[in-house]
C-alpha cells in the first residue's frame, strides 16, 4: 500500500521556521519525483516546491524562493520542507505528493498524495 504522510506542522508566529517531513512507503522511491503542494482556504491548490529522483533539479515557486528548501533521503524515503521566515499568506495545508519521475517533473498528475498537514501563520 502506498503512503505519503506529512507530519511537522502547526501554529507559528510571523518570521518563524517550520520543517515539514514527508515520510512515504510503497512505492520505489527513487524512482519517483516528490513536491510540495498548499491550498489556503478558499483557494485553488498550488505547488510549493518539486525535487527530482536522480538529477536533483529543484523547482520553487516564487513565492517562497529564498525562504523554503526542499530535500530528500532517499535512504530514509523521506522528503523535508525547511521553511522560514514564514508569513501568514504561508497558512495553509501542506501536502507531499509523487510522481514517476519523467519529463513533466510535478507540473503533470502527480500519482500518490498525502492527507495534508495544516501550517498556520500568525501576524
Amino acid at each position: 500500500e502506498v503512503q505519503l504522510v506529512e507530519s511537522g506542522g502547526g501554529l507559528v508566529q510571523a518570521g518563524g521556521s517550520l520543517r515539514l517531513s514527508c515520510t512515504t512507503s510503497g512505492f520505489t522511491f527513487e524512482d519517483y519525483a516528490i513536491g510540495w503542494f498548499r491550498q489556503a482556504p478558499g483557494k485553488e491548490r498550488e505547488i510549493v516546491s518539486c525535487i527530482s529522483s536522480w538529477d536533483g533539479n529543484i523547482y520553487y515557486a516564487n513565492s517562497v524562493k529564498g525562504r523554503f528548501t526542499i530535500s530528500r533521503d532517499n535512504a530514509k524515503k523521506m522528503v523535508y520542507l525547511q521553511m522560514n521566515s514564514l508569513k501568514p499568506e504561508d497558512t495553509a495545508v501542506y501536502y507531499c505528493a509523487a510522481v514517476l519521475a519523467g519529463p513533466t517533473g510535478c507540473g503533470g498528475g502527480m500519482d500518490y498524495w498525502g492527507k495534508g498537514t495544516l501550517v498556520t501563520v500568525s501576524s
